[in-house]
């Protein structure tokens, strides 16, 4: 039966990997770290997500990485508990060296959020949803 469950991500560069996703005020499980493997938290479900070097992602998938510059694979969503969370998050992503490719704004008029790519090209969205607003 399965205990656990988490998303594995390819870097390049691990500790600027880790100095990225720190300046999203993301957490790391620092005890189960090593030089090819850097275990990171996400939200308060701590939903965990393993950044592993590229060449040990390659050869545990046995599978070329996906060029994120060309395609994607996956596109990670988050959660906000505000607009004003939103906004500080776009900002915080280009001032840490990631591409914001969709600016801030509200979508469907429930929802508002952005969308942007990490060092490493892999697209993550963060939304805040206002509930009151929902089409029922």
């Amino acid at each position: 039966m399965t205990k656990e469950f988490w998303l594995n991500l390819p870097v390049k560069n691990l500790p600027k990997a880790k100095a990225f996703f720190k300046a999203l005020d993301f957490s790391f499980n620092e005890e189960k770290e090593t030089e090819e493997m850097l275990p990171m938290w996400i939200g308060e479900v701590k939903l965990p997500v393993m950044l592993v070097a590229r060449d040990t992602f390659q050869h545990y998938t046995q599978h070329p990485v996906t060029d994120t510059a060309t395609s994607s694979e996956i596109l990670i969503s988050f959660d906000a508990e505000s607009i004003a969370e939103v906004d500080a998050l776009a900002k915080k992503v280009e001032k840490a060296g990631g591409h914001v490719f969709a600016r801030p704004a509200e979508i469907q008029g429930w929802m508002y959020g952005f969308a942007f790519t990490d060092l490493d090209g892999h697209r993550w969205n963060a939304i805040y949803m206002d509930m009151r607003r929902r089409p029922q």
